[in-house]
């Protein structure tokens, strides 16, 4: 396993923002946590689910359009399972971002009915986004507010610093901020959250990402590097970045190979779908 595998995140805002999310959530009425839909375990935060409890919650799986259309359908039906309700979405082109409003206030009928008989009316619902950092949490809150929306400030009984975001009569948003758990048990998590670019690349041996992305894309989608790159797959993963180099053309001066330019643009190419669209992680063979 290598040194990529290790590293972890060790932010020193982490138990602020679990302390945030914790008191915002006696504030809200539902939950809609956004989950990357290529790897949907890891990019849910383990923690996420003891905090939230019971409250009616919304898995969206974004990027779906970088996802295997396949496993998409197995993911929707898996968290269905688990009683979450569940949309494909696509923060950028906002695709599936319509369906939200529906899916919520049928997430919430029965509280929306208890207020009715209490005599509450027109009270809008309001829901907290919740993800892990660079899940695309504000770039879907852009695209569902879209230019209608409007800041609505402080609330009674809300610290300031929390934002809620109207976005129409019936629903209202808290974004918070993206939360990571301080240390990965399964090292397999680490390695497929700086796949996707949640961690830090800086901080990453981007040759070992690559190597350890194409021993993955290999045991998946082995064709895709070829296709891509015009090579066939080597012995090992080393030689197999090696070849993609050359393929690419990445050279250092002294005419060696540049394999860190070349595991950039193998990552690079995966992050933005160009090797095809694909899931790393499948219902039958991950458990939460």
């Amino acid at each position: 396993m290598s040194e990529v595998q290790s590293v972890q995140w060790f932010p020193g805002h982490m138990a602020k923002t679990r302390r945030a999310i914790q008191s915002s959530l006696k504030l809200v009425d539902i939950v809609a946590e956004l989950i990357d839909a290529r790897i949907p375990v890891s990019s849910r935060n383990p923690v996420l689910k003891s905090i939230i409890g019971n409250k009616p919650k919304i898995v969206l799986l974004n990027k779906s359009d970088l996802a295997d259309p396949v496993y998409n359908r197995q993911w929707v039906q898996f968290f269905q399972g688990q009683g979450a309700y569940v949309l494909e979405i696509n923060s950028k082109t906002g695709a599936g971002i319509k369906a939200i409003n529906a899916v919520v206030q049928e997430a919430c009928r029965e509280k929306l009915e208890r207020d009715r008989k209490r005599g509450i009316v027109n009270r809008p619902v309001r829901a907290m986004v919740v993800g892990i950092p660079n899940v695309g949490k504000s770039t879907f809150i852009n695209s569902f507010a879209g230019k209608a929306c409007a800041k609505t400030g402080n609330k009674p009984g809300v610290t300031k610093g929390k934002q809620w975001i109207r976005l129409n009569k019936n629903l209202e948003l808290l974004d918070t901020p993206g939360i990571l758990w301080p240390k990965f048990e399964d090292q397999t998590v680490g390695m497929r959250l700086a796949f996707i670019g949640s961690m830090n690349d800086e901080v990453i041996i981007m040759e070992e990402l690559a190597c350890d992305l194409l021993e993955c894309l290999k045991a998946l989608y082995p064709s895709s590097v070829c296709e891509r790159y015009g090579i066939e797959w080597q012995e090992t993963m080393p030689a197999t970045l090696e070849k993609i180099a050359a393929s690419r053309g990445c050279f250092n001066k002294g005419e060696s190979l540049d394999l860190k330019k070349a595991a950039d643009i193998l990552t690079d190419d995966f992050r933005g779908g160009r090797l095809g669209r694909m899931t790393l992680e499948r219902p039958d063979t991950q458990g939460e």
